[in-house]
């Protein structure tokens, strides 16, 4: 069978370069060395998501104040409605400038678009201005212990009591929840629907009885992750998504927000982790090892090819089209990132098998360890390798779909 080639356009116009300019200035002023965010530029990343919350949360609030969040959703709701092509740019600057790991990321990623493109107008004043602005927190209460890759076996129900809903169930690997002002919740709300029927996404306020967060410990040493129970929790119908039972419909979209312009930027992320690992291969006598000289060659020429696939898929994006080669993506760079977290050990040599890093934390790891550790779980979370595999033999390939079971 054939396969088309996206065309894409890598050009910037001078509009765009000087949204470029505008981003970079914004950015430099406040990370670089003597700028008031300094001490959070580089921070928060892979296995470092723990350090400098607060610190960080203001960040958040900074980017909100001067605009910097949605900023390709409409002017409608308060945003700046910039092009596809521009976010690209922002993002690109954010991973120069060392920007830190993102508190709002599930905010700005998820939950912002959903209310974007599905909710309605009261749903829309009521949440969009505090993820604008960066002062509320959002978390994702989608996988349950036998709900992961088949979200749609949840057990988690909300049945209602007048205007509430009364919610009961456990959620797993709830990113940020310990942090979380509100969770958007996808629940069961009529149980004798089939099993994609009858699920609602609701909005439930983190802060009441009835909401219980447990720590789950990384192998990082860390707790990024949670498992939340609700235990009679309660949230108001009129905050769901779509309206009763459209749930389905409203989760797919989510994940589909998932893939958009930040890849760019996360792309550079790996860029200045790739850039570390070589300076360190320089400065110890690594990159005169053979084999090691080719990984970090390979690597970079890897990031070249993850970059130009992405261009290809964005610009599908900006003329309403939608590429096979996007549905590559996430298998492609959750296999890079692992390989690239063993080339970060590997260069270390032995003495990356001892926890060295700064002595106040209670599980002392340096960079390269926290890449290694943290990259394996980049082949799981967000869709595991055999379920983007899945995708791509059916949706892009054309191949007989899975047997059900």
């Amino acid at each position: 069978m054939p396969i088309t080639v996206a065309e894409m356009d890598l050009r910037f116009t001078p509009e765009q370069e000087t949204f470029r300019r505008d981003a970079r200035s914004f950015l430099q002023d406040r990370l670089a060395d003597g700028g008031t965010f300094a001490q959070v530029r580089g921070r928060g990343g892979p296995g470092d998501e723990h350090e400098l919350f607060e610190e960080r949360w203001a960040w958040e609030q900074e980017l909100g104040t001067h605009g910097w969040i949605g900023l390709g959703w409409p002017t409608s709701v308060g945003a700046r409605g910039v092009s596809l092509l521009e976010q690209v740019v922002f993002y690109e600057e954010y991973a120069r400038a060392g920007g830190p790991g993102r508190i709002g990321i599930v905010n700005e990623g998820l939950i912002g678009p959903t209310i974007v493109h599905f909710a309605n107008t009261a749903q829309q004043a009521k949440f969009l201005p505090g993820i604008l602005k960066g002062t509320e927190i959002w978390c994702q209460g989608y996988s349950e212990p036998n709900a992961g890759s088949d979200l749609a076996n949840l057990a988690t129900r909300a049945e209602r009591d007048g205007e509430e809903w009364v919610i009961h169930g456990q959620k797993v690997w709830t990113s940020l929840a310990h942090w979380a002002h509100w969770c958007f919740v996808l629940c069961r709300t009529d149980r004798e629907a089939p099993k994609h029927k009858g699920i609602s996404y609701v909005l439930c306020p983190m802060d009441q009885p009835g909401i219980e967060i447990r720590p789950i410990v990384q192998i990082t040493g860390n707790s990024e992750f949670n498992e939340v129970f609700f235990d009679g929790a309660r949230a108001n119908v009129a905050d769901t998504i779509g309206g009763p039972e459209a749930g389905w419909k409203v989760a797919m979209g989510t994940l589909a927000f998932e893939r958009g312009a930040s890849t760019l930027g996360q792309q550079l992320a790996f860029e200045n982790e790739l850039r570390a690992i070589t300076a360190a291969a320089q400065q110890t006598g690594a990159a005169t090892d053979p084999v090691l000289r080719q990984r970090l060659a390979d690597s970079w020429i890897a990031l070249r090819i993850m970059r130009m696939n992405a261009m290809r898929s964005l610009s599908a994006l900006e003329t309403g089209g939608m590429s096979r080669e996007s549905s590559i993506h996430k298998l492609y760079w959750a296999n890079f990132h692992r390989s690239l977290g063993e080339l970060a050990v590997d260069v270390g040599g032995a003495q990356s098998m001892i926890a060295d890093g700064p002595e106040h934390e209670a599980y002392p790891l340096n960079a390269a360890q926290r890449i290694f550790l943290y990259s394996r779980a980049d082949t799981i979370y967000g869709g595991s390798n055999q379920v983007q595999r899945n995708i791509i033999g059916e949706r892009a390939l054309g191949l007989a779909q899975e047997p059900k079971v």
